[in-house]
């Protein structure tokens, strides 16, 4: 996609305790049921975000590449109240582990999602921004029966310029 113009950003960036934080929030047209099982299942979220594998239940340990981004390492559940909310420590074999919370409520016929990430490096949190973008497009986009909307690369290079004077707001 080269039209900026098309893009929105989904999310709102800020700092807590020096800190970086990611806020997505999007509405999916799927119960929740389905939306929690494409956010907690490895075969679906194999198909939309990258491998998982490991103990999801709370406390345990689990490894992940994801696909898009290439990000990859070891997280912890930290929380879980299926089908509503869970709370990981990502990249636990890092100092600057980072905190994920996704929450989820009904509203008719569709979930709303949010998703917080917490602690990245705030000069880095543009990129952050869009990055994250691309993974709640690309869960969209599967839960829509549809593979994700082009290249991850070039839907970055879309993206990032528009969390930029977000990323300035917060001081980055």
């Amino acid at each position: 996609m080269s039209d900026m113009s098309e893009r929105r950003t989904l999310g709102s960036l800020s700092a807590v305790d020096g800190r970086g934080a990611v806020r997505m929030e999007d509405r999916f047209d799927a119960d929740i049921d389905d939306v929690w099982s494409a956010l907690t299942q490895p075969p679906r979220l194999a198909r939309w975000l990258g491998e998982v594998a490991g103990d999801l239940e709370v406390g345990g340990t689990y490894t992940f590449h994801f696909t898009a981004s290439g990000a990859e390492g070891t997280g912890r559940v930290e929380e879980c109240e299926p089908p509503r909310r869970f709370l990981l420590r990502h990249g636990v074999e890092r100092q600057d582990a980072q905190t994920i919370e996704a929450t989820l409520h009904e509203d008719g016929d569709q979930t709303v999602v949010v998703i917080e990430e917490r602690g990245m490096p705030l000069g880095l949190l543009a990129g952050y921004g869009a990055g994250i973008q691309i993974h709640i497009e690309d869960l969209g986009a599967h839960l829509a029966g549809r593979e994700p909307d082009g290249d991850s690369n070039a839907r970055w290079d879309d993206l990032e310029p528009l969390y930029r004077p977000l990323a300035e707001e917060v001081g980055t």
